[in-house]
């Protein structure tokens, strides 16, 4: 049995190396090949091409590497007319992963989509393009299976795949152990893992802990910078500040670990967090232009995965003449909400150092916080979604009815799936 892959981001390689170990794993004879990344090919995944490489960010940067992409979907294409492929799988990466789901629907050839594109929160339009290439929709969220089936998607939730890395990466416990054993408790700053993400919070968040170290001075800070260049940024901007600011680099887990409460940018880093179960502010800075659009085309009422996972009313009216309503702190039920969150294009450090200074002045309400998110902890951050969407495609493959069932935490939208041996 052959296995096509086409994985492009660096998160979408360590969720595919996982994929693919487990698939291995089954003691059937599989073999995977296609697009992926560096923990793919390690993992026993035969690169076509290190896709992970083209890991671009906004149209014009698109444009400017189409050409390659071009190239790689008609090398995809053709493979699919001489070798057809048992099934192509597809995780994140919405753009190009369209165009492998095209060619491989032209051949017939069965289509998995591994983590779905959140189109429920930006482009509810593309659902006819979903139910048209994808043959199985595998989500990563609790809700996305009802929202796509609702709209004539086969999608099947097996969790978030985030959570079986977390879960076994070993953490550097002498760093954690000479963190606390300095005086005063760490706040962590998350700024991203992207070099504009960076460029665009980190100034904000620095700007936010000089208040906080204003109320709090015993307090210690520590940003966690991706790679090097995004640490020379960080200690550009801090060069003139006289806050006891730490910077370190590959220390995320640990930093995220060893802290009281965080200052984050949205994202998967959100999933650390929860696991974690560290109380946290997240920032999404972004331009006057793009925050004005973003008012009427984003669909759901949070930005961040964990605040998701914490609401019944998550989705916007469906009119472009309605706005949706963000997080407002001062609002009935923003206790409930686990990470405050503000997505602006204005100063928000105010707002941010309030938050973490109630945190750091009020025991109570750090452990109240503390407290929701280990509920949400033991719902929804559990390992085992490699392993179920590799019996979900192995069954389907191997003529098995296409169910699988829902982790144990997950609530049934449906009637029960018939359950697969674990």
């Amino acid at each position: 049995m052959q296995i096509f892959f086409s994985v492009g981001e660096p998160s979408g390689d360590i969720h595919g190396a996982n994929l693919v170990r487990e698939l291995r794993a089954s003691g059937r004879d599989i073999e995977c090949v296609g697009y992926g990344g560096p923990k793919m090919q390690a993992a026993g995944c035969e690169l076509h091409e290190d896709l992970t490489k083209f890991a671009v960010m906004w149209f014009l940067r698109v444009l400017l590497n189409i050409h390659h992409f071009w190239r790689f979907y008609r090398r995809a294409d053709a493979y699919f007319r001489d070798h057809r492929p048992d099934a192509v799988v597809l995780i994140d990466y919405p753009g190009f992963n369209w165009w492998v789901a095209r060619a491989a629907k032209r051949h017939g050839i069965p289509v998995f989509y591994y983590g779905v594109p959140q189109i429920w929160a930006w482009a509810g339009w593309r659902i006819k393009k979903m139910r048209r290439l994808i043959d199985h929709a595998l989500c990563k969220l609790p809700f996305e299976e009802s929202w796509y089936r609702e709209r004539g998607c086969h999608a099947t939730y097996v969790g978030h795949p985030f959570f079986d890395e977390t879960a076994n990466y070993p953490l550097d416990r002498n760093f954690i152990t000479q963190q606390k054993t300095q005086t005063g408790r760490l706040v962590t700053i998350l700024p991203g893992s992207r070099t504009l993400e960076v460029t665009s919070n980190l100034p904000w968040f620095i700007k936010a802990a000089a208040l906080v170290h204003q109320v709090h001075p015993e307090t210690r800070f520590a940003i966690a910078s991706f790679n090097e260049k995004q640490a020379k940024l960080a200690r550009e901007m801090i060069s003139d500040s006289s806050l006891p600011i730490e910077i370190h680099i590959g220390k995320t887990p640990e930093l995220i670990h060893s802290a009281t409460c965080c200052m984050a940018c949205s994202g998967s880093v959100s999933l650390e967090l929860l696991y974690h179960k560290k109380p946290t502010v997240v920032l999404y800075w972004v331009s006057r232009t793009a925050f004005f659009f973003q008012q009427y085309l984003r669909k759901s009422k949070y930005i961040t995965l964990v605040n998701m996972f914490a609401t019944d009313d998550l989705f916007a009216p469906a009119s472009l003449l309605k706005r949706v309503t963000p997080y407002d702190p001062n609002a009935l039920g923003a206790d409930s909400i686990p990470f405050p969150e503000y997505v602006s294009c204005g100063d928000e450090s105010r707002r941010i150092a309030d938050h973490i200074i109630e945190w750091l002045a009020d025991d109570n309400k750090l452990q109240g916080r503390i407290a929701l998110l280990s509920k949400l902890c033991d719902q929804h951050a559990r390992p085992g979604a490699s392993a179920r969407a590799a019996m979900y495609i192995l069954a389907t493959l191997g003529g098995s009815r296409p169910t699988v069932a829902a982790p144990h935490f997950a609530k049934q939208a449906t009637a029960p799936a018939k359950r697969l041996p674990r």
